[in-house]
């Protein structure tokens, strides 16, 4: 790891406002790799894992775009945890070589702090040994399900299917060397403590 450049890893449940806090990070002069985006652009046509999902999954799986069609994974994969299992072991290691691509191209422009912004970064076991510190975006379940609800139109069951997908609350927060509890905050609010972070790990 070049010398001096932070690696944070930072993650929080659907709708905790992990998003939020990713952007205020990189306003504070952050460089973060977002992992989720990476692996929607390998699911993307002509994405790096298109060809072995179609393999895996046939071609009912890819839409007639050439994307992966992501609602029906989605229903698969909550539905069979070999699914899920299949689909992680094609995108996570795309998205590991991107993740670290993206990582040496900020160190050689000499930044100081690399954000990886990972969804499961706590269910997936491989994160943490990469990092070296873990910042936790936390609020209720109740207000989760309220975001989510709100935000994407699903309904209640949906919801709580995809948190019953991830780690529990206590889990993420037992991995967390910094926690943002973004509960009951504006949006200034919100960013004024990520700026008093930013401030503590050298931003």
């Amino acid at each position: 790891m070049p010398e001096g450049i932070q690696r944070i890893g930072l993650t929080g449940g659907i709708g905790s406002g992990k998003s939020t806090v990713a952007q205020a990070l990189a306003d504070c002069g952050a460089v973060v790799v977002d992992a989720d985006l990476i692996a929607r652009q390998v699911c993307a046509p002509g994405g790096a894992a298109i060809s072995e999902l179609a393999r895996q999954f046939g071609p009912q799986m890819i839409s007639v775009e050439g994307a992966l069609d992501r609602d029906r994974m989605r229903q698969l994969a909550f539905g069979d945890p070999s699914a899920r299992q299949r689909l992680e072991a094609i995108i996570h290691p795309l998205v590991g070589q991107e993740s670290e691509r993206q990582f040496e191209a900020a160190a050689a422009t000499g930044r100081r702090c690399v954000v990886f912004d990972v969804p499961l970064l706590v269910e997936s076991g491989r994160w943490r040994q990469q990092l070296d510190r873990v910042l936790v975006v936390d609020c209720t379940e109740a207000t989760q399900i309220a975001r989510v609800m709100a935000r994407n139109g699903w309904t209640r069951e949906l919801v709580q299917t995809i948190m019953n997908g991830q780690a529990s609350r206590a889990h993420r927060l037992a991995a967390a060397d910094f926690c943002i509890c973004n509960e009951g905050l504006s949006l200034l609010e919100l960013g004024q403590l990520v700026r008093q972070l930013a401030s503590h790990i050298g931003l």
